[in-house]
């Protein structure tokens, strides 16, 4: 009885394989089942210690760019395609041409994301597609946050260059070659703020094999920076050169002018918001506002001077100072020969009192015509120095930004350690063209 057991299950045993056989011939799950049950983890290696992968699509999204941080945020999808031998089967097991596996697994190659400082790797979707001869299709989604060496001397008339480098894994013998195709998909032409992406291509370093890159050349759209920034700096001062029209008596000039710098102020916080102040090449807008703060406080200096001149005796010229003390001497010596008259009647010396204090009250009245008349040229010579100054500081910008002040340089992502690659990768022939550098 023992026996018979024994040889039952020994039978069951030796005809499971074509039972399984004959039970996924029109099965695509209990397929899927036995290749899952393979357990394929590892990454093919049956040439060499270098894998091919094929990038069949590659699909570029421009997510954000930080003006002040000079960091862009991108998404990039890619569909990729390689052949795992240890997947295949014939149609003695199958009929079936492709089946549908859980991407976790299997083996899917890991890329490497050179210049990244933040990035997230997810599939994109939980499938995979195998073929029967091995063939897997696979697609990721990348999102990516890199580091762009955008000189912003011009902002806001900018345009650059961001390098995002994907890659596979590589150390020494071993890796993986990513093959890229000849173009890339952009989505999302422009961006919700001022950046926008104009074209992706796909670059490699020079001297470098198996480094490969996307090329993103952004611009920037001028018209919210000019109405936020320049248009309302340059309408500031002039009305500051306008409010020279003012009377410098009153008080309605001064209080003009501390308006103009506090409203000044306001785009200047503006302006540290929007950008970094540091780096090589600083933007040459801090300049231009700087130049603003520095004529407006002065202009409101010279302003405050002015109307003190005119009311306050301390504040007086030499030359008026020294006419004034001319015309009192003058005053207190017919002062002293009235008094000596003074004996030839009071009538006549009380008359004479009262012209003597008409006539200091007139040369009071021209002494302080003379010194407004002073303060006015004074007035005249400020506006022109400022409206001097300003026309020196237009031309002074219109030579700089003509002038190529702030070069870029060449930005570096790898080491310059060699790459050994053995062996040449083999292209399958489905009609897509590749690059291979």
């Amino acid at each position: 009885m023992l026996l018979q057991r024994m040889f039952a299950l020994l039978f069951l045993i030796s005809s499971s394989p074509i039972v399984l056989t004959d039970w996924c011939e029109g099965s695509y799950r209990c397929l899927a089942n036995y290749i899952v049950a393979k357990n394929i983890k590892t990454p093919p290696q049956e040439i060499g210690c270098f894998f091919s992968v094929i990038i069949t699509s590659l699909q570029y999204e421009t997510l954000s760019f930080d003006t002040k941080d000079l960091q862009m945020s991108s998404r990039v999808k890619i569909n990729m395609r390689w052949t795992d031998l240890a997947l295949q089967w014939t149609e003695e097991t199958s009929v079936a041409r492709e089946i549908i596996l859980p991407v976790d697994k299997i083996w899917t190659p890991g890329l490497v994301l050179d210049n990244a400082i933040d990035a997230t790797t997810k599939p994109y979707t939980d499938d995979v597609v195998v073929s029967s001869d091995g063939t897997v299709n696979h697609a990721v989604i990348l999102l990516i946050a890199v580091n762009c060496d955008i000189k912003l001397f011009t902002y806001p008339f900018v345009s650059g260059q961001c390098l995002v480098a994907i890659n596979g894994w590589r150390n020494g013998d071993c890796g993986i070659i990513l093959q890229y195709p000849r173009s890339v998909t952009t989505l999302g032409g422009s961006l919700s703020g001022e950046w926008m992406t104009e074209k992706v291509e796909i670059a490699k370093e020079s001297d470098m094999e198996n480094r490969k890159y996307l090329l993103v050349t952004l611009s920037i759209n001028p018209f919210s920076a000019v109405v936020t920034l320049i248009l309302p700096s340059a309408l500031i001062m002039l009305a500051d050169l306008v409010s020279f029209s003012l009377p410098v008596q009153g008080g309605e000039r001064n209080n003009l002018k501390v308006t103009l710098v506090l409203s000044f102020t306001m785009f200047l916080f503006i302006l540290n918001d929007r950008l970094a102040s540091g780096g090589e090449c600083t933007p040459l807008l801090h300049y231009h506002f700087c130049f603003c703060l520095v004529n407006l406080v002065l202009s409101m200096v010279m302003s405050l001077v002015l109307t003190h001149l005119t009311t306050a005796d301390n504040f007086l010229t030499f030359k008026c100072l020294k006419r004034f003390r001319r015309q009192n001497i003058h005053l207190e010596q017919r002062e002293d020969a009235g008094m000596k008259k003074q004996s030839s009647g009071s009538a006549k010396a009380s008359l004479q009192k009262i012209v003597n204090f008409l006539e200091n009250v007139e040369q009071k009245e021209q002494v302080a015509n003379s010194n407004e008349a002073f303060v006015n040229y004074l007035d005249k010579f400020c506006f022109c120095f400022f409206l001097f100054i300003d026309i020196l500081y237009l031309v002074i910008i219109a030579i700089v930004t003509r002038t190529n002040l702030c070069t870029t340089q060449k930005i570096k992502i790898w080491d310059y350690e060699p790459i050994f690659i053995v062996g040449e990768p083999e292209y399958p022939h489905n009609g897509t063209e590749y690059v291979d550098y």
